[in-house]
């Protein structure tokens, strides 16, 4: 299937996948995306993979930021049902979960062993550090595919406002924000 771009490009995308295509791609991303699999997942399946385009990617995304739980999960079961129905969802989340939990567990008990080392700790602050430039870099992927769409940067700017400057609650914010940009989107057609 070819889409075209919110800039005018088009892209060719990979049709239709298997559950242990889904299976086998988010346990890739899984495996490598440490410090948070979200900056990973925009490149996988939009740009490597191209499951997604990016305006898609973005629309789902922020559909699943929406709904409770993590939003990489929320990611994995939305295109893996998309795909392959619920088999392809249950593919997708346990293909995405389970590496990382078995590492997670490895981890734990390695910190809670040695974690007044100086070492460990300076690696952890690094850690925290990479992780941080990850998500910059996501929200940047992100951002770019609304640019050509002037109501959709508006609420993402009062949203950024709410939540990070004025430190109101996600849920409420979320709740006034989102039929805000949705009616807004309708009536203007932005």
């Amino acid at each position: 299937m070819v889409v075209r771009g919110s800039e005018g490009s088009e892209t060719e995308l990979a049709g239709t996948l298997t559950v242990g295509e889904l299976f086998r791609g988010f346990l890739v991303l899984g495996l490598t995306g440490f410090g948070g699999v979200l900056p990973l997942a925009h490149h996988m399946i939009v740009e490597q993979r191209r499951w997604l385009s990016s305006v898609e990617f973005t629309e789902l995304l922020g559909l699943c930021q929406f709904l409770p739980g993590g939003n990489i999960i929320n990611l994995a079961v939305a295109i893996g049902m998309n795909f392959r129905g619920v088999a392809g969802a249950v593919a997708a989340l346990v293909g995405l979960i389970a590496a990382p939990t078995a590492i997670v567990i490895v981890l734990g008990i390695v910190y809670a062993r040695f974690q007044s080392d100086p070492h460990v700790v300076h690696m952890f602050g690094g850690l925290a550090a990479a992780a941080a430039g990850l998500l910059v870099a996501m929200a940047v992927k992100i951002a770019l595919p609304m640019r050509r769409r002037p109501i959709a940067v508006g609420v993402a700017i009062l949203c950024l406002v709410a939540i990070a400057v004025l430190q109101w609650p996600l849920v409420p914010t979320m709740l006034v924000l989102a039929p805000l940009s949705i009616a807004l989107t309708r009536k203007l057609g932005a």
